[in-house]
């Protein structure tokens, strides 16, 4: 919209008497009263019609084969096309994915530590030498409901713990997403994967691995369906004893094993989307190959048709 123009202040003026000569002080001052109140409204409509900024992150919709093509030298964001309700960060680095998100992972995901308030600067950094690691490796991906990271600002503004520039970013994003405004919202979900980086062994394979799994995560989120089927396969096909494997591995990989929900999802994305022995095998969950195979089988036979399913590991394929 154009700036409002003055043409209603000169009228005022006129009106006033403010120039015309004479003894009366007190209009006087009333006329400049007058005229200040009206450039303030002025300044204040203009800024209140003014057109909207440029947002800060420049948002595009992307399928898997368009995200693992970007080669990133900043934050790059991305919808995920066949599920717009998932956020992906692509990270020209591990470094920088670690700085905005291994505070969230403490809160949310990582064990032995507190779930109803974040981490401090001196916390975070005792945590991330006990998991012998570093920001850069406290996690190759990240995933999160929107919910929850809301929950972490929350939480973080309740406490006044400082936040790193990186963590800020974060919070503008998801306010830009309207992920703040809509207290409790779980509509949405953020993952993250890193650029392709030789010095830190993440070379194309591991991350098209790493992108594979974290959009099972996300659709883990986002789709209810998805997730009461995922805890039908955890209650009923999988043997009492194989789910206390699956929490005995996520547990060594630095997952708390008491959240169920979490060790479900995780039991779901390793399992049928994550074919690569660098990061999970039949042995990391006391099976077989064979028996693997077989829960595979079960698993993707009642999955919802769609991306994800189309996506997922097919050891019948394989074996015709």
């Amino acid at each position: 919209m154009r700036r409002p123009g003055n043409s209603d202040e000169t009228v005022l003026l006129k009106r006033s008497g403010f120039n015309r000569p004479g003894p009366r002080r007190p209009g006087k001052w009333m006329a400049v009263a007058g005229v200040l109140l009206v450039a303030v409204l002025a300044v204040l409509a203009w800024f209140a019609l003014r057109p909207g900024r440029k947002p800060e992150f420049a948002i595009r919709s992307a399928t898997e084969a368009q995200i693992l093509a970007d080669r990133p030298v900043h934050l790059t964001v991305f919808r995920f096309a066949p599920d717009p309700k998932v956020v992906v960060l692509d990270f020209p680095g591990l470094e920088q994915q670690g700085l905005m998100l291994d505070r969230v992972a403490a809160l949310v995901e990582k064990k032995n530590l507190p779930r109803d308030r974040v981490l401090t600067d001196a916390e975070l950094a005792a945590a991330i030498t006990a998991a012998d690691a570093t920001v850069a490796t406290y996690y190759y991906g990240h995933d999160y409901r929107a919910a929850d990271l809301a929950r972490f600002f929350r939480l973080a503004a309740r406490d006044h713990v400082g936040l790193n520039p990186e963590e800020q970013r974060l919070r503008r994003l998801m306010r830009q997403l309207g992920w703040l405004s809509r207290p409790g919202w779980t509509a949405g979900a953020i993952i993250t994967i890193p650029a392709v980086e030789p010095a830190a062994q993440v070379g194309p394979g591991m991350r098209k691995v790493i992108l594979h799994h974290e959009l099972s995560h996300g659709f883990y989120f986002t789709s209810a369906a998805y997730a009461a089927y995922v805890k039908h396969v955890w209650q009923t096909v999988l043997t009492r004893a194989q789910r206390q494997d699956y929490r005995r591995f996520l547990s060594s990989e630095d997952y708390d094993p008491a959240e169920t929900d979490l060790i479900m999802n995780e039991m779901q994305a390793y399992t049928m989307f994550t074919p690569d022995p660098r990061f999970f095998t039949a042995a990391a969950v006391g099976m077989t190959q064979a028996a693997l195979t077989r829960l595979q089988i079960a698993f993707r036979q009642g999955m919802p048709r769609g991306w994800l399913r189309d996506g997922a590991i097919n050891p019948g394929a394989l074996a015709r």
